[in-house]
C-alpha cells in the first residue's frame, strides 16, 4: 500500500512559526481555505493570520491536497471529501490539538461541516464564509473539465468555463485541482444536521451567488447566526469585515 503524503501546513503562535502547538490556554484556530486557494493567500495576505495572532491566538493553517504546497493527489478517491475530513484530522492529531476553533472558508466550510459530523467533540466555535448550501461541482463533467482545463476543447457551460479559468490560473497545479473536483464530486455535499457542540455563525456576501439560498443551511445548525456583509464570493474573504466578524467569532 502506497503512503499517503500528509497535508503542508503551517503554524503560527503569538511570537511566530512553531511545531508544537498543543499546549496554549486557548485551542488553536484551525483555518481552512477554499478551492484555488492556500492558507498563505487566504489568509496570511488578508490578515486573518495577524488578526489571530494580535489576539492571542495560535494558528493552523493547511493546504488542501491539491493547493498550495501539498501534494496533489493521484486519483478522485485521494480527493474526495471524506479523505479530505481524514487529512484535516491527521493535522489535528499531528499538532497535539483535541480541540479547535475554526474559521473556514467556501470548499473549507463545507469541509468543516463533514468534520463535525466526524468529530463534534474536536470542534470548537466556528465562523463559515463563503459557504454554498449545494454541492457546484455536482453538476460538472470532469472529462470535459480536463479537456478544456489542458486547451484541448472549449464548453458552452458557464460553470465548466469559470472552474476551468480558476484552475488554469493555478499553473502546473490545474491537473491536480481538476482531480479535486472529480473526488469532491463523487462525494456531493448533502448536509445532514450541524454536529458541532457550539452553533456556527455563517457570514455571506450581499453579492455572493455562491450562498444563495443558505436560509436552509443556517436553519440546520441550530442556534447559528447569519451575519450578511458587503461583497461577493472573493470581496467577503478579503474584507476587514469578515475578517472581524470571524475573530471575534472564534474569541467568544
Amino acid at each position: 500500500m502506497r503512503t499517503r503524503q500528509p497535508l503542508a501546513v503551517t503554524t503560527y503562535p503569538s511570537v511566530g512559526p512553531c511545531e508544537d502547538v498543543g499546549e496554549s490556554e486557548q485551542p488553536p484556530v484551525l483555518l481552512v481555505h477554499g478551492f484555488c486557494s492556500d492558507a498563505r493567500r487566504s489568509w496570511l495576505e488578508t490578515g486573518m493570520v495577524t488578526a489571530l495572532i494580535d489576539a492571542g491566538r495560535t494558528v493552523i493553517a493547511p493546504d488542501l491536497r491539491g493547493h498550495g504546497a501539498s501534494p496533489a493527489p493521484t486519483s478522485g478517491d485521494e480527493a474526495d471529501a471524506n479523505t479530505t475530513v481524514d487529512d484535516l484530522l491527521a493535522v489535528l492529531d499531528a499538532y497535539g490539538a483535541e480541540r479547535v476553533d475554526i474559521i473556514a472558508y467556501s470548499l473549507g466550510a463545507r469541509l468543516i461541516w463533514a468534520l463535525a459530523e466526524r468529530a463534534p467533540e474536536r470542534v470548537g466555535r466556528v465562523a463559515f464564509g463563503g459557504m454554498s448550501p449545494v454541492e457546484p461541482f455536482a453538476a460538472v463533467d470532469v472529462a470535459e473539465l480536463r479537456r478544456v482545463v489542458r486547451g484541448e476543447a472549449t464548453t458552452a457551460d458557464p460553470l465548466t468555463g469559470m472552474i476551468a479559468g480558476l484552475i488554469r490560473a493555478e499553473g502546473d497545479r490545474a491537473d491536480g485541482l481538476v482531480t479535486c473536483v472529480e473526488g469532491l464530486r463523487s462525494t456531493p455535499f448533502e448536509p445532514t444536521p450541524w454536529a458541532g457542540h457550539t452553533p456556527p455563525w455563517f457570514v455571506v456576501g450581499t453579492d455572493d451567488p455562491m450562498t444563495r439560498d443558505i436560509d436552509a443551511l443556517v436553519a440546520a445548525a441550530a442556534g447559528s447566526r447569519m451575519v450578511v456583509v458587503t461583497g461577493d464570493h472573493h470581496g467577503v474573504l478579503v474584507s476587514p469585515n469578515f475578517q472581524g466578524l470571524a475573530v471575534s467569532v472564534v474569541g467568544r
